[in-house]
């Protein structure tokens, strides 16, 4: 996988501090980024999108570094990881990008094009949030290990899919948030 310029940042930035600071578990760090990566190929991501505990910035960089046309929020509630994207975001040169260092529960209803996480909650638990953030036809992206997922009441499944990651398989929803709900 090739890495954006941004990436490769992010990349430097984490090999880094990883360790100070928690930021990701022992272990290579590229399957981290085929994950990130896959999470966003393909994406019809435009608008404002938000990455819900970002964390060590995945899948929120990898989608505003492969999306230029998105406005991406890196929400984190943790000071130290909020102030480690922070960084990753100067060094990266990604004017679309901007840490939100908070709760998701205080961010706006309804206001959002996208939502994607990858590590933030449940299922079920997330697309309750991804719900009350999105705007009526906004999506809503599920990744979801290897495993395929029901129907979620409130949401159209647009896009369903699976990506390598390492020697696994990695399960991407793109699910579509009803106009009636």
């Amino acid at each position: 996988m090739k890495k954006t310029s941004a990436e490769e940042a992010h990349y430097r930035l984490l090999e880094k501090w990883r360790g100070a600071m928690d930021l990701v578990g022992p272990g290579p760090l590229e399957p981290h980024f085929q994950d990130a990566a896959g999470a966003v190929a393909g994406l019809d991501a435009g608008g404002l999108w938000a990455d819900l505990g970002s964390g060590a910035g995945f899948p929120g960089i990898a989608l505003a570094a492969r999306h230029p046309g998105a406005e991406v929020w890196l929400v984190e509630s943790r000071r130290k990881r909020a102030v480690f994207l922070e960084r990753v975001l100067a060094e990266a040169g990604l004017p679309g990008a901007r840490v939100v260092h908070g709760r998701s529960e205080a961010l706006e209803d309804e206001h959002f094009d996208g939502v994607i996480s990858r590590a933030y909650r449940k299922p079920v638990a997330y697309l309750v949030d991804a719900g009350r953030l999105l705007r009526p036809g906004g999506l809503a992206v599920l990744l979801t290990g290897d495993k395929d997922t029901e129907a979620h009441d409130g949401f159209t499944r647009v896009q369903s899919d699976r990506y390598r990651v390492g020697r696994g398989w990695r399960r991407r929803h793109v699910l579509r948030k009803d106009a009636s709900v």
